[in-house]
């Protein structure tokens, strides 16, 4: 391994070492254990959802409770705002733009952490424990903006560690962050696990059934993210002359998920933002806001139809954005390339995006499927919602993704070195 390898490696390990150090530093002014009574780790529920993508620190009140959630929240709403407005749009295409739109997705993510942190401080007032002690030891008025700053400091210090981590380290920072969350929560499953088999809860061919599935869902997952259509492409004479010495893509890769696992974890967002407040702000004398938390509860079908609907409809959207034939078609004409078959210009780009919309067809139906299977397990299995879908999905193809970047960074490594002293 070369040294710029293992520094990038190290900043990475260091990136995830200090989000875990972050996930036990408590907001001040909470009693912790009222405040993990209320999350059930064998249900579903939503804050079992946002308490997994968070690594733990939701049940702990951490000041990085409210996770990395705010600033996907805030790209959702970009990404549909600069899919309606092209003047939007073309920041993105732009260097200085581009900064330009990030910033505005940072002041979007204040703004959503300050709402998020607000309601759910406000709801913790009606939390109490088994024996009636109260949630918050401090008084209202002092704990809102205390627990708002602190909230906020800590998500947007998870956002620079994560922004740090994808310009200096290896992978999506992001991405990797959410890894971090989900894994730190498996040894606790297992254990949980082998606990509610020997108390008879739990069955061991239940185990045996979950891990079954678990193995199956990842070869599946590894499959279809490996896989790819390579549409031929055939050059000029002249281009190939000219280029003899080097090497010319002679395919253009179309993979079957184009979205990779941006969708699953978009649609988590969307639906965690108001099944968190509805929670947080329930009581049993609002009848509306206790059925409209109950509509959209996690154990409910209607949770799983609209998670269904909501990964194809992010599939598709999030395909159209990263998979531009447009600017392929172009690149192809300039370069003297074309499909054998298909005329260059308008009629290439036609046939590459009727190739992208029928492969993100099944793309999105897989992920839209592997998405609902944790529901399915805790249903009919009795299994901790740890094992589920969404998680399995984000960790396998995180990992996927991050070990194709090492990969590439010894490749490139080795190139440098070949160049610097020859063959």
């Amino acid at each position: 391994m070369n040294k710029q390898l293992a520094n990038k490696l190290l900043v990475v390990l260091v990136g995830l070492l200090a989000f875990r150090v972050l996930a036990y530093i408590g907001v001040p002014g909470v009693n912790t254990d009222v405040i993990k009574s209320i999350f059930n780790p064998d249900s579903p529920s939503a804050l079992g959802i946002f308490n997994m993508f968070s690594g733990g620190a939701a049940e702990r009140f951490s000041i990085i409770s409210l996770g990395i959630m705010p600033y996907i929240t805030a790209s959702i709403v970009m990404e549909l705002i600069a899919a309606t407005f092209p003047a939007i749009g073309k920041l993105k295409k732009e260097r200085d733009g581009m900064v330009k739109y990030m910033q505005i997705i940072r002041y979007a993510t204040i703004f959503i952490t300050i709402i998020q942190a607000v309601g759910v401080s406000i709801g913790l007032q009606s939390v109490t424990g088994g024996g009636g002690e109260n949630a918050i030891t401090i008084e209202m008025t002092k704990f809102v903006p205390i627990a708002a700053v602190s909230m906020l400091a800590g998500t947007m210090l998870l956002l620079w560690i994560g922004e740090q981590i994808t310009k200096h380290g290896v992978g999506q920072g992001v991405s990797l962050i959410i890894f971090a969350g989900i894994v730190s929560g498996i040894p606790v499953a297992i254990g949980k696990s082998i606990d509610l088999v020997n108390m008879g809860t739990l069955s061991f061919l239940a185990i045996l059934g979950a891990m079954v599935v678990i193995v199956l869902v990842v070869g599946a997952i590894i499959f279809v993210e490996l896989g790819e259509r390579r549409i031929p492409i055939s050059y000029s004479r002249k281009v190939v002359m000219q280029n003899q010495n080097k090497r010319i893509m002679n395919y253009v890769p179309v993979k079957i998920n184009l979205s990779g696992v941006i969708p699953p974890i978009f649609a988590s967002a969307v639906l965690m933002f108001p099944a968190t407040i509805l929670q947080a702000l329930q009581t049993t004398e609002n009848s509306i806001l206790t059925g409209l938390n109950d509509f959209l509860s996690p154990n409910g079908y209607f949770f799983h139809i609209l998670m269904f609907l909501l990964v194809v409809f992010f599939a598709y959207f999030y395909a159209s954005i990263t998979f531009n034939a447009k600017d392929i078609s172009e690149n192809l004409k300039k370069q003297g390339g074309f499909i054998p078959g298909v005329r260059p210009g308008a009629s290439t780009a036609e046939f590459l995006n009727e190739a992208a919309s029928r492969l993100t067809f099944f793309g999105s139906i897989y992920l839209a499927i592997i998405a609902t299977i944790p529901w399915a397990l805790v249903q009919y299995m009795g299994i901790p919602f740890y094992f589920g879908g969404t998680a399995v999905l984000i960790v396998v193809q995180v990992a996927l993704d991050t070990m194709r970047k090492i990969e590439a960074q010894i490749y490139m490594s080795k190139y440098e070195t070949l160049s610097a002293v020859g063959l």
